[in-house]
Order: structure tokens, then C-alpha cells, then sequence
């Protein structure tokens, strides 16, 4: 008993270090363009089958797969809200562009006066 007692600590932080690692494919799939239903899954699947991944994330993708699955259930409706936006932008650059051309950018800056030239 004192042995769980003295080191909760350290399974406490074992806990939440696997917890806060867990499910990274989903999660960097999910900071970028909308990429459709489960893709954090499917980049996991995809490094699994891939020949060119390096093996030593081989495992590592393995051991994602289940955690970004469960991530990407609960991330499902937020996946189901975006599935409208445009999927052709994937780039930030690309979405820089396209927002700079709602917004009349150009026009705007046409209409400014000139710098003036030392």
C-alpha cells in the first residue's frame, strides 16, 4: 500500500502524459483545411501501409491509431460542421488569397496614396 501511495505521482503524470500524446494524427489533421470524416484514422492507416514510412514510426502510428479513432468520434460533429467549407483551399496561402479577395484588398490598396520615395 505504501509503495501506490508513494508512487501515485508518478503514475498520475504516466497517465497524463499518455493521455496528452494521444491521438496526434487526429489532431494535426484537424488544424488544417477540412479534410473530411476520421482523418487522423486514416493518416495513421496511411503511415501503417505506406512503404516509404521510416519503421520507427511504424509502432508509433499503431499505437496512435485507436487513440486518434476515439479522438475523432468525439471530434465527428465538428467534422460534420465543417464538411461544407471549400475543399479546393488547402493551403494558408491559398486562404490568405482568398480572403484578401472577399475582403477587396486590392482595390483598397490601390486607392491609398503612394509612398513617397526618399
Amino acid at each position: 500500500m505504501n509503495v501506490i501511495q508513494k508512487y501515485r505521482l508518478a503514475g498520475l503524470l504516466a497517465c497524463s502524459a499518455l493521455f496528452t500524446t494521444s491521438g496526434c494524427s487526429s489532431m494535426m489533421s484537424h488544424t488544417g483545411a477540412s479534410q473530411g470524416y476520421y482523418p487522423g484514422t486514416r493518416a495513421s492507416a496511411d503511415m501503417l501501409t505506406d512503404e516509404n514510412s521510416s519503421w520507427a514510426i511504424k509502432p508509433l502510428a499503431l499505437i496512435d491509431l485507436p487513440f486518434s479513432a476515439v479522438l475523432d468520434t468525439v471530434l465527428l460533429p465538428w467534422d460534420y460542421l465543417r464538411a461544407d467549407d471549400c475543399q479546393s483551399i488547402d493551403s494558408p496561402r491559398a486562404r490568405v488569397a482568398e480572403a484578401e479577395r472577399l475582403a477587396n484588398t486590392q482595390e483598397t490598396l490601390s486607392q491609398a496614396a503612394p509612398l513617397a520615395a526618399n
